[in-house]
């Protein structure tokens, strides 16, 4: 009888488990060792509010609606640099995904700057097969931030100068493979809708 009244309820999932659970794979969150190469490796990383390194301490702070709120995940260019960078091998970019898809379940983003900075991305990747990254920050901050503009010029002709930036989008090799790959995706999520 002692046993039948003994509820047995596993304990409420903290945040960064629910984060963990909702990326694909492993993740490997568990692992950040707070290094900060990753908020050092982000071509964004001056526009997030939090760096990925401080979203991570926030997550294990459970912190939920401030992560969820930060623009962060909606910076990443998915450039996938910070994990190539990573010593932890952590899956910056997927959690960033994750973070995203819980976001917007959570109505917590400003829906305008997130859909125009992933719809350009998506829209020079399906075009050239690859980000154009003088295009994708000129069209962000002329619609969003156009005074700062200006303060970035000299990093662009920095960047010029050294051949670390293109001002013409080039496109890949066999492109149309590409294109037919993308669309496929795109049939096959339809159905699944």
């Amino acid at each position: 009888m002692l046993a039948e009244s003994v509820q047995t309820t596993a304990p409420a999932a903290t945040y960064m488990e629910r984060v963990m659970a909702a990326t694909p794979g492993d993740s490997r969150l568990q692992m950040c060792i707070q290094c900060g190469t990753c908020g050092g490796s982000c071509p964004s990383g001056a526009d997030m509010d939090h760096s990925p390194r401080q979203l991570f301490a926030m997550i294990r702070a459970d912190m939920e609606p401030e992560v969820l709120a930060s623009n962060t995940p909606w910076y990443c260019v998915s450039c996938y640099f910070c994990m190539v960078r990573c010593p932890q091998e952590i899956h910056i970019p997927d959690i960033m995904y994750a973070l995203k898809g819980m976001a917007i379940k959570a109505n917590l983003y400003e829906e305008h700057v997130a859909s125009d900075l992933a719809d350009s991305f998506v829209g020079y990747v399906e075009h050239y097969g690859r980000s154009f990254e003088f295009g994708l920050a000129t069209r962000h901050y002329l619609r969003h931030q156009p005074l700062q503009l200006l303060g970035k010029a000299q990093m662009g002709l920095g960047m010029l100068s050294k051949d670390r930036l293109e001002l013409i989008p080039t496109k890949i090799d066999n492109i149309e493979q590409l294109q037919a790959i993308l669309e496929r995706a795109k049939e096959i999520e339809e159905v699944g809708q």
